[in-house]
């Protein structure tokens, strides 16, 4: 059976999503999630990110992409957890949740 990864549908999925991705890093592969890995991570993020692209704005979706596109180089260059890029990629996804509150703050209830 093919496995299709899980695709955020709006703010507070994505927030859940991050979350997940706060905990299962470096690797993402969990006992809970053993089919889960960076390529469907990271996946996931992205098409739920391109799912809310309107109601985020141009802006804030570029910034919210790029700012995927470094965490998973960071989290890449350190799978063993030891170097602190996994610890700089964890930032990151404070930040990301940031603009995410903010945007869903400004747009009110989905």
């Amino acid at each position: 059976m093919l496995y299709k990864p899980y695709i955020p549908k709006d703010f507070g999925e994505l927030m859940d999503h991050l979350a997940h991705m706060l905990f299962a890093a470096p690797k993402f592969n969990t006992r809970l999630l053993p089919r889960e890995n960076i390529d469907t991570t990271f996946c996931s993020l992205n098409e739920g990110l391109l799912a809310v692209r309107k109601k985020l704005g141009e802006e804030r979706y570029t910034a919210l992409k790029a700012l995927s596109d470094k965490m998973r180089a960071l989290f890449e260059a350190d799978p063993d957890d030891k170097t602190g890029d996994t610890q700089a990629g964890r930032e990151i996804i404070h930040e990301m949740e940031g603009i995410l509150k903010s945007a869903a703050k400004r747009r009110g209830p989905d």
